[in-house]
């Protein structure tokens, strides 16, 4: 994800003019992001960035939806090119229907699957490429 000169508003207050066209972010900066569809349904938050040590890319975003206040939660690895920066809203746009979100393959907070398994990514990425 490359992120413009007129993107990095989503960068704090305080780091803007520092890094005006910088293209990194720290994770911490989008933890906790909305994730929205194109009909700018919430579907969630951004958890946590599951990172691709052996590539060096961010390979998933963990998104955090149908729970409250942390309770009942469940939990979709997101694969990290499916998403798209709303540096204006200061969010993320995933172009997936609220229905289809509930029927993707997701996992628990305390059951989390084996990321670097090859069949389980590619269930991830196929289903997210349709």
């Amino acid at each position: 994800m490359n992120i413009s000169t007129t993107e990095s508003n989503i960068l704090p207050e305080s780091t803007n003019s520092a890094l005006a066209g910088a293209s990194l972010l720290s994770a911490t900066t989008i933890t906790g992001d909305d994730v929205c569809n194109l009909q700018d349904e919430k579907l969630g938050k951004i958890q946590d960035i599951m990172l691709d040590i052996n590539e060096g890319t961010i390979r998933y975003a963990v998104l955090s939806s149908g729970g409250f206040l942390g309770m009942g939660d469940h939990l979709f690895a997101v694969p990290w090119r499916a998403l798209k920066l709303d540096a204006v809203n200061h969010r993320f746009i995933l172009d997936v229907d609220v229905e289809r979100l509930k029927n993707a393959p997701g996992f628990d907070k305390d059951q989390w699957p084996d990321m670097a398994d090859a069949t389980w990514n590619s269930t991830i990425e196929s289903y997210y490429t349709r």
